[in-house]
């Protein structure tokens, strides 16, 4: 420790005598422990009266100050704290002294400190009610309890007075950890402590009167509990997983191991060393990899060469490490988990085709997989390094083929997209190329095992004869003769080595109208073609023809057949509507608008002709006005009797020659009141214009 000597003033001795420590401030350095009986310190405690009756008491109950001012360590203490306080009291004085306990590099300051306070020793420092210097108590102690660890120390002696200690381990929760006793102000503690649950405990120490009132204090009481090594390091943040490319360089990181340690991190309980204790599997090294001790990094330590994925017995590592704590000591308590580190696949070997020729047979007009191109490929399967890409790089200028990757094989799948021709070509040659999807590393290239030929031989079938053309079309009239020649079809077999005879049929004739002759292909009418028919749309009939070879068994082309009909007038004009009524006190006369329509096309259409024919009596009772092309205006020249009329009527189409209906529009006079129509009546008056004119001409031929 450092010497007292070195704090006295050069003329001390000169100064007038003054009650109280010599000497009130110390620094020490802390031993690696206190050996019981160890003097630690020489007190000088002068009261200038002799020092009658004089006492001494420490803060801390491990040591005691003997008569004579020796500071003595009563036990072996490998902890005392960072301070300990001395209370002197004899019949005439009082004082307190401190002794500060300090690490080596701490002691520069601590003599600065010294000179600073002590600068003025002549001054009495300033003196304190209750001295409550901190107190520290290992954690995990055993019984008995309790256990004395610590004093307040009051300078004031006042009878009746009492010590109080209050706060949390107190009386507040968790309680009844710490007591005082009230005379003599022992601190004691009555259970174990866990450092990891509560590390620091801040009580108050008060002294009051015998009715409980304080008349000293607060002061505070700070217990800190020591940190013993009773937390095994623990791995937290699993699962732990690395990746590391093969072929990597000695040296490279994979990954960090990091533990956890409860117990005080300032303390070599928590000073953690890693360690491997197990490598799997343990080949083509049993030392694959090294981990930092101090920082837990995995590290790769054999040569770029034997990190090769494919030789591996797996590419799978699996480490136990450990971690220790008590800076890996072999008291250290420790705690293991396990590191999976994988190696992972660069794209170091190409694909090889397993053979150089592939064979293929399909037959003519076929479409789909023909042959699976197998290949092997030594790098990581499912990744960009074992995906193969095939290419057709020679051998299908007509776009014939395609070849896609099957996903789960990786096989190159050959397909016909374009149906063959057997008789335009019997064989056919590919050459293709296999890569991967991901890029070979810089020192590795494709080889001539990337390539690979394919020989495929195209079957011949008995294909149907084709139509030239197809769809065939022809304009006709409609209601040309029965028997008229339509069309003469020409089919052709695209077996030209196997001459084969053709022979025709109808296939669809949806009206009946066609026939066929089997053996030249002359397609004739049966029936009158009718553009009207509800067979033809859009002024086109649609019929199918079979066209059968000679094969065994034989095979068959359809042809269609589309007939475009040119129009006849052949359809009379059509009146609507064909019955009007009208109030027989209308003032209206202006009956009901006709309208005409035609089943044929124009020029056979409108404008139509309407007229009325020849009325007969005294005066005419209607007439007809056009309106337009295809509507006229029948119109009442009078008010009529309620009664029906049947108004003949002739309307006429515009062909050439036209064709004219002749019909009659018939008109019901009916009663109105109230805005209803009574019209009953009406049907019991028959009155037709025609057959008053029948019955006056027959009058008149009876009267000649």
């Amino acid at each position: 420790f450092f010497s007292p000597q070195i704090l006295l003033l050069a003329c001390a001795e000169d100064l007038e005598c003054v009650p109280g420590f010599q000497q009130k401030v110390f620094y020490i350095e802390k031993p690696f422990e206190f050996t019981k009986y160890q003097l630690v310190l020489n007190l000088k405690f002068d009261d200038c009266k002799g020092n009658n009756k004089l006492n001494f008491q420490v803060s801390n109950p491990d040591f005691t100050v003997d008569s004579d001012g020796s500071l003595v360590a009563l036990k072996n203490i490998s902890e005392a704290g960072r301070a300990l306080f001395v209370h002197a009291q004899s019949e005439h004085a009082e004082d307190m002294a401190e002794i500060f306990i300090v690490g080596t590099n701490e002691k520069q300051g601590a003599l600065k400190e010294i000179l600073k306070l002590e600068g003025t020793s002549g001054i009495p420092r300033q003196k304190r009610a209750i001295l409550a210097t901190p107190i520290l108590i290992p954690e995990n102690q055993r019984p008995p309890f309790p256990r004395l660890v610590g004093k307040v120390i009051r300078s004031e002696v006042t009878e009746g007075a009492k010590f109080r200690l209050s706060g949390k381990g107190v009386d507040q929760e968790p309680k009844g950890i710490f007591r005082i006793n009230e005379i003599t102000g022992d601190v004691s503690v009555t259970r174990t402590l866990d450092r990891e649950a509560i590390a620091n405990y801040e009580l108050e120490v008060e002294v009051t009167d015998l009715s409980g009132k304080t008349i000293d204090g607060p002061v505070r009481l700070d217990i800190s509990v020591i940190d013993q090594n009773d937390n095994r390091p623990m791995f937290k943040e699993g699962p732990y997983v690395g990746h590391v490319m093969e072929g990597s360089a000695t040296g490279t990181t994979v990954m960090r191991m990091t533990a956890f340690d409860a117990d005080d991190a300032g303390t070599d309980n928590a000073l953690l060393r890693y360690n491997i204790l197990k490598q799997t599997p343990t080949k083509p090294s049993p030392n694959m990899f090294y981990i930092d001790p101090e920082k837990g990094d995995i590290v790769t330590v054999v040569s770029p060469v034997l990190l090769d994925r494919e030789t591996m017995e797996s590419p799978k590592y699996e480490l136990v490490i450990e971690a220790k704590d008590m800076g890996g000591l072999d008291v250290g308590l420790t705690g293991t988990a396990t590191a999976t580190i994988l190696i992972d696949d660069k794209n170091d070997h190409p694909p090889e085709f397993t053979k150089k020729e592939f064979q293929a047979t399909v037959k003519e007009g076929v479409t789909g997989v023909i042959v699976n191109l197998t290949v092997g490929d030594r790098d990581d399967p499912v990744t960009g390094a074992w995906r193969a890409v095939y290419t057709i790089i020679n051998g299908n200028p007509g776009q014939s083929f395609e070849i896609h990757t099957n996903p789960q094989t990786n096989e190159g799948m050959l397909s016909v997209v374009k149906p063959l021709d057997y008789e335009i070509s019997a064989f056919h040659t590919l050459l293709i190329k296999v890569e991967n999807e991901d890029p070979l590393i810089p020192d590795i290239a494709y080889g001539p095992s990337s390539t690979a030929t394919v020989q495929i031989t195209v079957e011949d079938v008995n294909e149907g004869p084709v139509f030239h053309p197809n769809p065939m079309t022809v304009t006709k009239q409609e209601n040309i003769p029965i028997g008229s020649v339509v069309l003469t079809v020409n089919a052709t077999d695209p077996d030209t080595l196997q001459h084969q005879t053709i022979r025709y049929s109808v296939y669809k004739d949806p009206a009946g109208w066609l026939e066929i002759n089997p053996t030249n292909g002359t397609i004739g009418t049966t029936a009158v073609l009718d553009r009207e028919s509800p067979f033809v749309q859009d002024n086109v009939y649609t019929a199918l023809f079979l066209a059968i070879d000679s094969g065994n068994p034989p095979a068959t082309g359809t042809g269609t057949l589309h007939i475009t009909l040119e129009d006849v007038n052949d359809n009379v004009p059509s009146l609507y509507p064909t019955l009007a009524k009208v109030c027989d006190d209308a003032k209206d006369l202006r009956v009901v608008v006709l309208g005409a329509s035609d089943k044929d096309l124009h020029p056979n259409t409108d404008p139509f002709k309407f007229e009325l024919s020849k009325q007969s009596g005294p005066e005419k009772l209607w007439r007809i006005n056009k309106l337009n092309s295809t509507h006229a205006q029948v119109t009442l020249l009078q008010n009529l009797k309620k009664a029906n009329y049947n108004i003949p009527i002739s309307v006429t189409d515009s062909g050439k020659p036209p064709l004219t209906n002749n019909t009659e529009l018939k008109l019901q006079v009916c009663t109105c009141k109230k805005s209803k129509m009574d019209c009953s009546a009406s049907d019991a008056l028959h009155i037709s214009l025609t057959l008053v004119l029948l019955s006056l001409l027959s009058l008149f031929c009876k009267s000649l």
